[in-house]
């Protein structure tokens, strides 16, 4: 069990990073196993049912007997914030460490990691009228925007999450940039942290591998089944391989394209990934 520090009494967590198809569901079930336990999913849209093959969720073979929480825990058709993540994680946190066991976050939505252990941003009202203008904008061109205005949001941001490009040009809109998070949080937890930061050449294959399983297990019924259930304006918002699937679904793109669509889109998220992972200073394993 990680101890946690007498003189400041934090609270010890142990914290598991990496791109996606880097490996984190497998270490953290080992991690769990040697330490003595429980694992808190770090993964945005993990927490939504039936979104299980586009997310790479954990099956109830590889838990390993292990628990798992924050999995499973929302209808696709409703939100889960940053600000819910930290309340339920807090929660976790404690009720595990009741327990007298260990609390292991893992998972690649790195923006709830910041948002844990640094808390959340300033909160600024919604601009209904700026937002419907951003929607006419590209993933691409809204990340260009949030890089030009605000490099520092932008170095922190997914570059293909609309929902949060779009938040972040509505605050530096009203406030000139995003500010940095209020720092709540921070002297509550003493993280040790398990970077996973595979070589290109590696995490590219194991990308690829990965893509191919997921439309041989069943990917395109997967996407078919979340868009009648939640439509085409939520479905881009659950992640690439049910926005670029949907693209298929409605008509706009040929099924020979989603392989390497999603590859190349994938393999640029991962690298985002990587580089916030390098921004931690911490050594990779």
């Amino acid at each position: 069990m990680i101890a946690s520090r007498a003189m400041d009494a934090k609270i010890s967590i142990l914290c598991i990073a990496g791109p996606t198809a880097s490996g984190k569901t497998a270490r953290a079930v080992a991690e769990a196993t040697a330490r003595g336990g429980e694992i808190i999913s770090v993964d945005s849209r993990q927490v939504y049912r039936g979104l299980d093959i586009g997310t790479e969720k954990v099956t109830r073979e590889e838990m390993g007997g292990i628990p798992h929480h924050l999995i499973d825990i929302r209808n696709p058709e409703e939100r889960y914030s940053a600000g819910d993540f930290v309340t339920d994680a807090v929660h976790c946190i404690e009720e595990i460490c009741a327990q007298g066991k260990v609390p292991i976050l893992a998972g690649g939505t790195h923006f709830y990691f910041d948002a844990l252990l640094h808390g959340l941003p300033t909160g600024v009202a919604t601009n209904q009228e700026l937002r419907d203008t951003l929607e006419q904008y590209s993933d691409e061109e809204l990340y260009a925007r949030v890089v030009h205005a605000d490099a520092r949001r932008a170095a922190e941001l997914d570059p293909h999450n609309r929902r949060r490009l779009i938040r972040a040009l509505e605050i530096i809109d009203a406030l000139g940039a995003v500010p940095p998070r209020h720092v709540e949080q921070t002297n509550q937890y003493e993280p040790e942290w398990i970077v996973i930061d595979l070589p290109k050449e590696e995490l590219r294959a194991r990308i690829d591998t990965r893509l191919k399983q997921a439309f041989e297990r069943g990917l395109i019924d997967e996407v078919q089944h979340v868009r009648a259930r939640v439509g085409d304006a939520r479905l881009n918002e659950l992640g690439l391989e049910y926005r670029v699937v949907g693209e298929y679904l409605r008509g706009e793109r040929s099924e020979e394209s989603l392989l390497p669509t999603l590859s190349a889109k994938l393999w640029h998220y991962a690298r985002h990934q990587k580089a916030w992972l390098r921004k931690l200073g911490h050594s990779c394993y």
